[in-house]
């Protein structure tokens, strides 16, 4: 890890060029920063807001030579990129964040182990390969359970339900020959949260407001802050994320994913990166989780968090945008995020929306006004 100090007029090389990366360059032009981003898509969100922008796969080593050349720091913006190339970046001293919080986030099983070892509550899980496997580790994990690829997936994608043992046989279809699974105890819980925090070289953290998230089919909905937890559930959140950030030497901006139930916190999952949660710090907060990754990375000293009283973060989908930019003028009260994507698939996160208010009670008053609790 260096402790360089990047400054105003360097370049940030960010692997991946999605709306993360978008946001993350943004926020670092303001800041005075030049932008290099590494994508195979042409003209993807970071690189309409970037100075160069190096078209190819992920893995593509030539390339990843040139961002690195170009580049006084590097950071990504998504997990699911390639774990040699990070390594890469590391060993040249211009990864900060390091290449083990992308390792450990990348693959489920090395998610629980951490957590476990972290001795952090988890749902009970078991790793199997066959479908007799799974069967076998349905006789203690019992039903409902949850069954996930162990690398990849996001928004729903890559996990199957099982409600009943009548469920079973969809598993031969869904679980692929050499594969790997995780099979979970699916938990009714109370809320589900996000803990997003920051984390300098120094070792310094912030923490942003707790958001609860509401999800309509098995992709992210709504964002809402403050969170309908008890201030004991906050602390016990609080030193869960600062017990995993030490172990893993997070630097940078983190997410932690937790279920709430009966007053207790259960890790659910890690992204070693800002969050789509996290998006209603950009309005919401004194600092956004954006900036404070950009600070962190760039060997800054973190800046305090203060925030409005309440804030709700709406996703757009691609099923929503033309009917948001079709009325558009008639939205009162409400910050408007699209992140440029060409191809506007149903189900694809195409941009959000943030609504900011004195409590929560007027802000659904306002996505009521406006027609987005229809959505």
């Amino acid at each position: 890890m260096t402790n360089k100090v990047i400054r105003p007029g360097d370049t940030i090389g960010i692997l991946g060029g999605g709306q993360l990366g978008r946001m993350m360059a943004v926020a670092a032009k303001h800041m005075g920063y030049r932008i290099a981003v590494l994508d195979p898509t042409e003209d993807c969100p970071c690189a309409q807001v970037a100075d160069l922008h190096i078209q190819a796969n992920y893995n593509d080593l030539e390339a990843a030579e040139k961002l690195s050349e170009a580049s006084d720091v590097i950071t990504y913006e998504f997990e699911n990129v390639d774990l040699e190339v990070a390594k890469r970046f590391e060993e040249a001293g211009k990864l900060p964040q390091g290449a083990y919080s992308l390792e450990v986030t990348q693959n489920r099983s090395k998610e629980k182990s951490v957590a476990v070892e972290a001795d952090l509550p988890v749902a009970d899980y078991a790793i199997v390969q066959t479908v007799d496997q799974l069967h076998e580790a349905l006789e203690t994990i019992d039903f409902p359970a949850v069954v996930k690829t162990i690398s990849g997936g996001y928004d729903g994608k890559g996990q199957l339900k099982f409600e009943y043992e009548e469920d079973l046989p969809k598993a031969k279809s869904f679980m692929k020959d050499g594969g790997q699974y995780i099979v979970e105890k699916w938990l009714a819980f109370d809320h589900e949260i996000s803990q997003v925090f920051t984390r300098g070289i120094d070792g310094n953290m912030t923490f942003f407001p707790i958001g609860e998230n509401v999800h309509r089919h098995q992709i992210l909905h709504e964002t809402r802050v403050p969170a309908t937890v008890s201030s004991q559930v906050e602390t016990k959140v609080q030193e869960a994320v600062t017990r995993l950030a030490e172990k893993m030497n997070i630097v940078g901006t983190f997410a932690v994913e937790m279920f709430v139930k009966d007053e207790n916190i259960y890790i659910n999952e890690m992204a070693p990166r800002p969050h789509n949660s996290g998006h209603y710090t950009i309005e919401a907060c004194s600092v956004s989780q954006f900036e404070q990754h950009v600070r962190a990375i760039c060997g800054l000293p973190l800046l305090p968090v203060y925030s409005f009283a309440s804030a709700v973060m709406v996703n757009v989908l691609g099923k929503h945008r033309d009917i948001l930019l079709s009325k558009l003028e008639e939205y009162q009260g409400i910050h408007l995020h699209d992140y440029g994507k060409k191809d506007s698939r149903m189900n694809r996160k195409m941009g959000h929306l943030t609504i900011i208010g004195d409590n929560l009670e007027e802000i659904d008053e306002i996505i009521a006004n406006n027609n987005i609790h229809m959505w």
